[in-house]
């Protein structure tokens, strides 16, 4: 593992491993034990796209674990001015020891990836979103003790986090059901690794077919970063794709709700399902922290 760019690039072993070494540095930062594992290391962290979570758990992360954070905004490189990414990454390897990109388009964290000399560790992209799936898988753990025998729900918008869950849901064992209207499905290249799963996976437009008997009920935003233009229309097409009480009772009981925040209440989660769920769903966003340092740790550490 040299790098991580998205959720296919893992196997089931790997995952488990970063999940342990989560476990364990989390373990570690509840009873003050110092794990200065990156000590004297700098991660720079290029912002493309803005966010709270993700600034600040690599930040605090990166400084739990002996090192220290770089922010880079858009504002701070010369990638939007016209240097190549290749020459960025070249020269950010002579300086730093690990690159966390947020960003837009997939290929520019490959990019980076491909012609830098260190680490490359992607914060988000249009395409995936890896380590939110890796806290969440981390969350799912803690309340469920097992993978196996689980069945995982995604409701609304085929984007990044339904492609990423997808992948990992399913390269873990559990069963995944996705619901999302026609013409927001998820990316050809997740569908088509999910149809080795065969009926391990489904996807439908039937948003409580998809729910029954669900052991994880997972949902996004309708209307991503990027995607303001299009709130209106998409407010409209997800309008029967909530989280809501119809869907909660179609899962099974004791069903647990994940969301990576930020959340729109009444629109794809209603107030009273997130706040019924909220010690899991705060529980999954403080695990952006301790499953990014594994991911660090894995990575860096000499």
């Amino acid at each position: 593992m040299k790098h991580l760019l998205k959720m296919s690039d893992l196997s089931r072993e790997e995952i488990i491993s970063l999940l342990n070494l989560a476990d364990q540095l989390k373990y570690e930062q509840k009873h003050g034990i110092t794990h200065h594992r990156l000590a004297g290391q700098t991660l720079g962290m290029i912002f493309q796209k803005s966010s709270t979570r993700t600034r600040v758990s690599f930040e605090a992360g990166m400084y739990q674990l002996g090192g220290s954070a770089m922010f880079l905004s858009s504002r701070d490189l010369q990638i939007g001015r016209g240097e190549p990414v290749q020459d960025t990454a070249r020269v950010l390897s002579r300086y730093l020891d690990g690159i966390m990109i947020r960003t837009f388009a997939q290929q520019e964290v490959e990019d980076l990836a491909r012609y830098g000399s260190i680490p490359v560790i992607n914060g988000l992209t249009d395409y995936c979103h890896p380590c939110q799936i890796l806290a969440d898988l981390l969350t799912i753990r803690e309340y469920k003790g097992a993978f196996e025998g689980l069945k995982f729900c995604y409701i609304g918008d085929g984007n990044n986090m339904a492609n990423s869950h997808i992948v990992g849901a399913l390269t873990v064992g559990m069963k995944v059901s996705i619901a999302c209207p026609k013409g927001y499905h998820p990316h050809p290249d997740v569908l088509k690794f999910a149809e080795s799963y065969g009926d391990q996976f489904q996807l439908s437009d039937q948003v409580l077919e998809m729910a029954a008997g669900a052991d994880v009920v997972a949902t996004d935003v309708w209307a991503s970063m990027g995607q303001e233009d299009e709130a209106a229309q998409r407010a409209a097409a997800f309008a029967g794709f909530q989280v809501n009480d119809a869907v909660m009772e179609a899962a099974n009981p004791g069903a647990m709700v994940l969301h990576c925040l930020p959340a729109h209440r009444e629109e794809e989660i209603t107030e009273k399902v997130f706040e019924a769920h909220a010690d899991e769903i705060f529980d999954e966003a403080e695990n952006r922290l301790h499953a990014q340092k594994a991911v660090m740790v894995r990575l860096m550490q000499k």
